[in-house]
């Protein structure tokens, strides 16, 4: 016979943990132990821990047990991991503009170095526009539910930049393109997808999204029905910190990048007046024979305050800003991960009591309970998996962001102080 399904901890007027399982019989010597949760939903220690901290930034601790993919994750982490170990790398360069009668849209060159069997040729090198991108993305999202797919940069103009076809926003936008190419790289389940293999291989990309048109309006209808309208009781307490700290970090990181956007508007406004004011001394020194040399050096100090300056806001564009929205849309997405995760949940809840409700002496196995207990257990796993490794890649980003951005800031102070 086949196994009993697990209940998952959850609240309310009745416990699931108090119902009756539907395959227990009547006896209560042959019930056995009171059922339990799945090991794999027991909140870990850490975040039990009366000390633990969500607002302040403390990162939760989501570990899942030992597995192939988990191990996999630390290593491919690891900063001394050997870079001869890993055998994809895809690299996003050479933006072009095209001019059609339609419309004028920018591509980038996407190449493609392996050695996985899955690839036919060692190499590729095809040409995507940002729609290419959506698409994967979008197909990503369907085929794999159960992990955290990373973000786009935002389809439209960002304030401040007017010409979507300038150099500066084409080249911050194929940065966002090539990190978003490297994340799914380095995962070693989203490496492996179809989909990003056609993306990286297909020369004619819009072949293959008319041929997958009819199986996806078939898919997206069968995805859309979950529960029924049955409400979730609640999330077990290991995801609903998990919740509660991407509500927080969201409205942190918000914080930061409306400052930092007003700093560099405030900043380009000083440096207007900056460049209005040096050459009024040299006009001045060129009247003051006397005073000519001071004069002229406190231009010439102006023009290195007005270099350094701009030099300093640049890099708060081009660097700072969009790994505080990369990060932004990070959240986004891990929060709708989550609220996939509690859908099937909901689901195994409402399967789970309508069995109960029916339940008879003996019973047949009910097999779509058990896939769908499955359904929730991989869902765990995977998003217990992508969060630590989303973890670890905040980590290791902010940890560069910031250093970085605070020896900019040191440089500046350099060149602007009179010594």
């Amino acid at each position: 016979a086949a196994s009993a399904p697990k209940p998952l901890p959850s609240s309310g007027p009745k416990s699931l943990r108090e119902m009756p399982h539907p395959l227990a019989t009547s006896s209560s010597e042959e019930m056995g132990p009171a059922l339990t949760p799945s090991p794999d939903l027991l909140l870990p220690r850490s975040i039990a821990d009366k000390d633990l901290s969500l607002p302040n930034g403390t990162p939760v601790d989501t570990s899942s047990p030992a597995s192939s993919s988990s191990l996999l994750n630390r290593l491919q982490l690891d900063d001394d991991l050997d870079v001869e170990t890993r055998d994809l790398f895809v690299t996003v360069d050479d933006p072009k503009k095209h001019v059609c009668t339609m419309e004028t849209y920018i591509t980038y060159r996407v190449t493609t170095k392996t050695t996985r069997a899955e690839f036919d040729l060692p190499e590729y090198s095809v040409r995507r526009r940002y729609q290419d991108f959506d698409w994967l993305r979008n197909k990503l999202e369907e085929s794999q539910p159960t992990h955290l797919i990373p973000p786009l940069p935002e389809k439209f103009v960002v304030k401040g930049v007017v010409d979507r076809f300038s150099e500066e926003f084409v080249e911050t936008r194929r940065k966002a393109l090539d990190k978003f190419l490297k994340r799914i790289t380095d995962h070693p389940v989203l490496s492996f997808n179809d989909h990003f293999n056609v993306f990286l291989t297909a020369k004619d990309l819009n072949a293959y999204k008319k041929q997958g048109m009819a199986l996806l309006s078939k898919m997206g209808e069968s995805v859309k029905y979950v529960t029924g309208g049955y409400k979730l009781r609640s999330r077990p307490l290991e995801f609903a910190a998990i919740g509660d700290y991407l509500d927080t970090f969201s409205l942190k990181l918000g914080t930061i990048d409306r400052i930092a956007q007003r700093i560099i508007k405030e900043q380009l406004e000083y440096l207007v007046e900056l460049r209005e004011y040096g050459p009024v001394y040299s006009t001045w020194g060129g009247l003051e024979v006397e005073l000519s040399e001071p004069l002229e050096g406190v231009s010439a100090c102006i023009g290195n305050c007005c270099t350094a300056l701009e030099e300093l806001s640049e890099d708060m564009t081009e660097d700072f800003l969009p790994v505080l929205r990369e990060y932004i849309l990070y959240a986004e997405s891990m929060k709708n991960v989550l609220k996939k995760r509690d859908q099937v949940q909901a689901e195994y809840e409402a399967k789970l009591e309508a069995v109960a409700l029916k339940r008879e002496d003996r019973p047949k196995v009910p097999a779509d309970v058990e896939k769908c207990q499955d359904r929730v257990e991989c869902f765990n796993a995977d998003l217990k998996a992508d969060m630590e490794r989303w973890q670890n890649n905040k980590r290791q980003d902010f940890r560069q962001l910031l250093m970085g951005m605070a020896d900019k800031n040191i440089q500046y102070y350099e060149k602007v102080c009179v010594t």
